[in-house]
């Protein structure tokens, strides 16, 4: 088991490395100068010797490898660089960000969480029910709405129309219900969906049928037996859509302007601060695969029958 978990880890920090390297490659050929980008953003008539100057001041005239070596070693001891932007450390700017995205996420998860597992257990529980019908539909609706769109409307609707919640959320509890929910409801259609069918899947078993021909009640079948034995995959559903979560609230936090690292990518990126899109994937790029390792070693401590 040690081993397995070293082999484990050491596969989590290789993915790391080449994830970091890629994105800085990535980013080392795209089109636009970020000096170039700060002067203008600053008002500064741009020359030939001032953009160069700008240039060596960044360290954007250095090799590729130098470059790359300086970043990687200073995110292992903690230091992000300083922003092209402003000339400020990124390290607080993504702390900042990340506990608004991190509220976010949790927020639109536990939403999700009490929407989506009683309806996927009744609708399992029902099926070809006129309900399991009109979940299952609904569930479709929801899992086929992109997120921008239902944030949109639910902006017209609470923000212009009812006038309820604030258009621009300022990281207020209130500013938070809106991109809450716009997350919440796409990723509550695919819970309910794959809730069902574990569920259905448990209620198929040999084991189930034994039970019930043994007298045992419905109820205890289902909350000591079925519901027990599903734990374990609905644990990794949720786990995993925590990291999806983390990454793909950055069109909602742009939309609502809401102060996460969503928002902070896209200026960073609109103004070629490549320090501070750097640390968002690392940042980012870390949580997917420490939920992916943790989720695989708790489902393997709540169903042994599971291999890690």
């Amino acid at each position: 088991m040690k081993k397995q978990l070293l082999y484990r880890v050491l596969g989590l920090l290789a993915v790391l490395f080449i994830l970091s390297i890629l994105t800085f490659a990535l980013l080392y050929i795209a089109p636009g100068d970020p000096a170039e980008k700060r002067l203008s953003s600053q008002g500064v008539a741009i020359t030939k010797e001032v953009l160069e100057a700008e240039r060596l001041r960044l360290g954007l005239l250095r090799p590729f490898f130098v470059r790359f070596g300086e970043w990687f070693f200073g995110i292992i001891r903690g230091d992000f660089g300083i922003s092209f932007k402003d000339d400020l450390p990124v390290a607080p700017k993504l702390a900042a960000g990340l506990q608004n995205t991190l509220i976010l996420a949790f927020s639109s998860l536990f939403v999700s969480i009490l929407i989506s597992v009683p309806l996927g257990i009744i609708s399992a529980v029902r099926e070809n029910s006129v309900l399991d019908h009109v979940v299952r539909l609904l569930s479709f609706i929801g899992n086929s709405l992109p997120n921008f769109l239902i944030s949109v409307l639910l902006m017209y609707v609470f923000c212009i129309w009812l006038d309820v919640f604030p258009i621009i959320a300022t990281g207020s509890l209130q500013g938070l219900f809106l991109p809450a929910v716009s997350l919440a409801i796409p990723m509550s259609g695919r819970f309910v969906r794959q809730i069902r069918a574990e569920v259905l899947r448990e209620l198929g078993a040999d084991y189930v049928t034994g039970l019930r021909a043994r007298g045992v009640s419905e109820k205890n079948v289902l909350v000591n037996n079925v519901l027990y034995n599903c734990m374990g995959h609905i644990f990794t559903i949720i786990a995993l859509q925590i990291g999806i979560l983390m990454g793909g609230s950055v069109v909602i936090e742009t939309i609502f302007r809401w102060p996460g690292m969503g928002d902070l990518v896209m200026d960073a990126i609109n103004a070629r601060d490549y320090p501070v899109v750097m640390g968002f994937v690392v940042i980012m790029g870390t949580i997917y695969v420490v939920i992916n390792f943790l989720s695989d070693i708790l489902c393997q401590v709540i169903d042994p029958r599971v291999e890690a």
